[in-house]
């Protein structure tokens, strides 16, 4: 049962006496009202606002944060890479609060049980109508994408009742990357539908030399660039210039066929140019607007100079405060949001004299028993859904475990997943891709068709079946591995670990390419380099026939099958190497 408004504020009462302050991330410790925390004191002349990887999720859903998100090398301790009691200590955070619950996984079950759901659009519109209300003409919004995928409703619609929803919310500026897996067609459909509301930006997405286009793109085809590279904004009096960073990996991490005409990268030195460009026009603020994982902006940060601040995405790291990163020409601001509209970052800047002197940090998580539902924004919800209600609405399963997916191995989640790969497809071995996107469950909840397609939603869906030696299948986790554990986070694609069912291995993330797993076994027996076995899997980067089933239709039928989901054991590697390692908390 969902609390009251009144019972919410005795609880938000409760917790302010304890310590509870949504704004622990603020710089000089501006604290936000007990009975609102949603109040948050007036600082400055210019207001960023911020979410990033809502992966569609149009409705309020639970969110579980990792108990493992390791960093390596010289991110060890260091944000994002905290997890736990080591994000309290380190944020100066009271634990068995609201406050503990938005930001850790600790006591999940308990907290979200007490305390509700988070996100929703609707929920998200009337906390941003709030602050554009305590700070009018001042604001700007922006989204650093994975916005339009992630639910049955975005896949089914081709993103389209996502950009409808992001135009009532009055989304300003966005960049991309699962975007992208719509095709480039789709995209231009799309990103022509927002002219003239929101502008869609990314420097770094650039025309391959032999592109071909059936209609012109979507900015300027001499240039190279596909889309704008930046915008520039007069927001109370103040030039704010907007640079697009798309996911820098997305012909690796996604299909290349899809979109084969576009070439990415990380590109510093152009998004250099480009911050030069804009100051040189009047930029008083310089905003990089990235999907690029915390790592690789907190680099970015200490190469790219000029930027007051990055505004991230991409690893669902949502950091109370933000990161300070000097660099030759002064210091960059490094702000994650988190995922699900669970949280809206709200950045005031004090700019003078042409530049920003002086910032006030808010972290506010979106509660949806705490914020009312804007009633527009719920219509628009209601209506999106209603041609496919009873889809979405049919019943598979029930739950008595907690299933998530969140975490550098593996979820519960994922291993009734590749548990129902191995069971329906008839394989010895399982992978499933370690996406960060996908909602939680608590036990006793139904898994609903609704509730599987946000894990398993996206336009490349097929379930493989095919042969791979032992060998083979060792190199393709090395390589996984070094994706994920490699030191330099230029060369991190930012996901997770692939979730792996039958295999069981060790792991030592602190070692190089080609040494980092050992002891894989299958069935208490050492894998043979030279034998055949049948791997299924799913979210394959190549072409695969159509009449490959679904993997939402392999995960159903097992789900049907099973009809209750218990004692459900994720398939947890042994991993070395992580003595003392604040970004881990095994049991």
């Amino acid at each position: 049962m969902s609390l009251t408004r009144r019972e919410f504020l005795q609880i938000l009462a409760a917790s302010a006496a304890a310590g509870f302050n949504f704004s622990a991330g603020t710089r000089a410790g501006h604290a936000a009202s007990p009975a609102n925390p949603y109040e948050i004191a007036d600082f400055g002349n210019l207001t960023l606002m911020h979410f990033t990887d809502c992966h569609a999720q149009l409705l309020p859903v639970y969110f579980r944060e990792p108990n493992v998100n390791l960093g390596i090398g010289g991110a060890i301790g260091q944000p994002p890479h905290l997890v736990g009691d080591a994000f309290l200590k380190h944020y100066n955070m009271n634990a068995n609060t609201l406050e503990s619950h938005a930001f850790t996984y600790l006591d999940f079950e308990a907290a979200a049980r007490q305390y509700g759901k988070v996100g929703g659009f609707a929920h998200l519109k009337t906390l941003v109508d709030q602050i554009r209300a305590q700070r009018p003409n001042r604001t700007l919004l922006m989204d650093s994408g994975d916005t339009w995928q992630g639910s049955a409703t975005a896949l089914w619609t081709k993103g389209q009742d996502m950009v409808d929803a992001c135009r009532m919310l009055g989304v300003e500026i966005m960049t991309g990357h699962w975007e992208f897996t719509y095709g480039i067609d789709r995209v231009h459909e799309l990103v022509k539908q927002l002219e003239g509301d929101i502008d869609f930006v990314a420097q770094n997405v650039m025309l391959t030399e032999d592109a071909q286009f059936s209609e012109k793109p979507a900015f300027d085809l001499e240039s190279g660039q596909v889309f704008k590279p930046y915008t520039m904004r007069e927001v109370n009096g103040i030039r704010v210039a907007i640079i697009g960073q798309a996911f820098p990996y997305t012909p690796l991490a996604n299909p290349r066929y899809m979109i084969e005409d576009w070439s990415f990268g990380i590109r510093d030195e152009q998004a250099q140019r480009f911050v030069d460009e804009v100051r040189g026009k009047g930029a008083q603020v310089v905003v990089i607007l990235s999907h690029n994982g915390m790592d690789v902006d907190l680099k970015m940060a200490s190469r790219v100079t000029g930027a007051d601040v990055i505004l991230g995405g991409h690893t669902h790291d949502g950091m109370p405060k933000p990161s300070i990163v000097a660099n030759k020409g002064g210091k960059t601001l490094v702000v994650n949001s988190g995922s699900n509209t669970k949280f809206l970052s709200v950045l005031d800047l004090k700019v003078d004299n042409g530049k920003v002197q002086d910032y006030r940090f808010h972290m506010l998580p979106v509660f949806a028993n705490l914020l009312p539902a804007d009633p527009a924004m719920i219509k628009h919800i209601e209506t999106v859904r209603a041609p496919f209600k009873s889809r979405l609405e049919e019943p598979l399963a029930v739950t008595e475990s907690t299933l998530y997916r969140r975490g550098n191995f593996t979820g519960p989640y994922d291993q009734v997943i590749v548990e129902a790969l191995m069971e329906v497809r008839g394989a010895d071995i399982a992978f499933s891709p370690g996406f960060r996107w996908g909602t939680s469950l608590l036990p006793g909840d139904t898994i609903t068709m609704d509730r599987l397609m946000d894990q398993t939603g996206i336009t490349y869906a097929k379930s493989t079946l095919t042969e791979m030696s032992g060998e083979l299948i060792k190199n393709i986790l090395e390589d996984i591995a070094d994706n994920l554990f490699n030191p330099d986070p230029y060369y991190q694609m930012g996901g997770d670990m692939v979730r792996i069912g039958g295999l069981k291995y060790t792991i030592d993330p602190t070692q190089k390419i080609g040494k980092r797993l050992s002891n894989l076994e299958l069935n208490g027996k050492p894998l043979d380099p030279q034998r055949a076995y049948k791997v299924a899997g799913w979210a394959s980067v190549n072409p695969q026939p159509d009449e490959l089933p679904e993997v939402w239709d392999v995960v159903a039928e097992y789900l049907r099958d099973k009809k209750v989901i218990k004692d459900v054991k994720a398939n947890v590697p042994t991993v070395k190497g992580l003595d003392n390692n604040p970004g881990v908390a095994f049991g």
